[in-house]
């Protein structure tokens, strides 16, 4: 009964799983929760006002900003207290989109490391996946959950960066007090490429769909698709040493 007991429990390396659709789509979300975390949580740009007065002509001001775009943090560089006669004051981004972000870029490498745990099951202990009815039912919950949670973290963090491209581009002007002034005038300058922060926001919604195609192969692992099969009515049980 040791032996057996060993032989059920021990790493048995199988591949075939992976050429399965449990298997290779597994891999897929494994891989497109790296893209996902990666094209937000490295995102870094910049966005410029040109300013003009008196005594400066197309002055440009920077502010940096990126990941988690906490954008009320984020200053302009100051103008020279000489220029413009001392009118500029340190004049911040608005908006804190910290929590989309963050939320997003958190929950896709959790992602990636429970992919890295299922793969190691099915390929070392599929043996144990599929003679236990716990195992697949336990995997078909988390996936539903996780289809869930990744609708709500693309969509919440869509609509972030949206808002970061409202209040990043020439809208700014308005909500600048130097520039309200007549006397003084500004331009927008420029605004760095978001061009990786709408991949992010598509490989999202590709996870989204992954995960939703993923959950009917993970369901037919379950007791709910393939019941156990009952003995024959009269039958008499088989030995318990069988």
């Amino acid at each position: 009964m040791e032996r057996v007991s060993q032989k059920m429990t021990g790493l048995q390396l199988n591949l075939g799983p992976l050429k399965e659709p449990l298997g290779f789509i597994k891999v897929l979300e494994w891989i497109f929760s790296i893209f996902a975390f990666a094209t937000c949580g490295g995102y870094s740009g910049h966005t410029s006002i040109k300013v003009s007065c008196s005594d400066t002509k197309n002055e440009t001001l920077e502010a940096a900003f990126g990941y988690p775009f906490r954008l009320n943090t984020v200053m302009f560089k100051d103008l020279e207290s000489k220029k413009c006669n001392g009118t500029w004051t340190p004049t911040h981004l608005m908006g804190d989109f910290s929590s989309s972000a963050q939320f997003f870029v958190t929950f896709a490498v959790f992602v990636f490391l429970y992919c890295m745990a299922a793969l190691v099951l099915y390929v070392g202990y599929l043996h144990l996946y599929r003679g236990t009815g716990k195992l697949p039912m336990i995997d078909f919950v988390i996936t539903m959950v996780v289809t869930l949670l990744w609708l709500i973290s693309t969509s919440a963090w869509a609509k972030a960066l949206t808002d970061i491209k409202i209040v990043t581009g020439p809208g700014i002007i308005s909500e600048i007090q130097f520039c309200l002034t007549q006397k003084n005038s500004c331009q927008f300058g420029a605004v760095s490429s978001v061009g990786s922060l709408n991949v992010s926001v598509v490989i999202g919604f590709l996870n989204l769909i992954l995960w939703a195609g993923n959950a009917w192969f993970v369901y037919k692992e379950t007791h709910l698709h393939s019941p156990p099969d009952a003995p024959a009515p009269g039958g008499a049980p088989a030995p318990a040493g069988m």
